[in-house]
């Protein structure tokens, strides 16, 4: 049985992307991108909205315009290549990289199935679509790799509400980052 994983690099204030949706201040590192690819060769189904897949799609069309010169961003690009991918999305005619289904709607029961049956871990990519899974109590395991920038305003990595974590793991990597690995307790409203 698999587990649902929320997954994020952040700024120190909570952020994905700041006010511009740039994120150029959280490129990982060697050293953070080593840590990541070891938690996402767990992963055997990444859950997208639209806009989330779109970006992500360059790590199949065009992977070496973004791992040039990387050696971790040539592993995660095998990684995601290998796994199912699911994109939820209304406006999508069409995806365009293997092993990947189109859904309209983000179906909690079917989510449930597909954690439930899978023998690797999903990972829920993006706070829109984390939304829905937290709201429905599927997430499992949130993952914050924490960034020393301050970026005041923008994409928050968390949707919204509250919800009890209980600490599991936590690393200091170089460059001032902190890795945090969370169990998720009990939503509140």
């Amino acid at each position: 049985m698999g587990r649902l994983v929320y997954a994020v690099i952040a700024s120190l204030d909570g952020y994905l992307a700041d006010e511009a949706g740039r994120f150029d201040w959280a490129e990982p590192d060697e050293e953070v991108l080593a840590l990541v690819n070891d938690q996402e060769e767990r992963i055997g189904t990444y859950l997208y909205g639209r806009r989330a897949y779109e970006m992500m799609t360059v790590w199949e069309h065009d992977p070496g315009s973004v791992a040039a010169d990387s050696p971790q961003s040539g592993r995660f690009a095998r990684i995601w290549q290998q796994a199912s991918k699911i994109v939820y999305s209304t406006t999508l005619d069409a995806v365009s990289t293997r092993d990947t289904t189109l859904r309209r709607v983000f179906d909690v029961d079917e989510v449930r199935t597909l954690v439930r049956d899978s023998e690797a871990d999903v990972n829920v990519f993006g706070p829109t679509l984390a939304a829905h899974a937290f709201a429905a109590g599927l997430v499992e395991e949130v993952q914050v790799t924490v960034v020393p920038h301050l970026v005041g305003g923008g994409l928050a990595w968390f949707p919204g509400g509250s919800t009890a974590l209980e600490r599991r793991e936590v690393r200091q990597l170089g460059a001032g980052a902190v890795w945090l690995r969370y169990a998720v307790g009990e939503r509140r409203a």
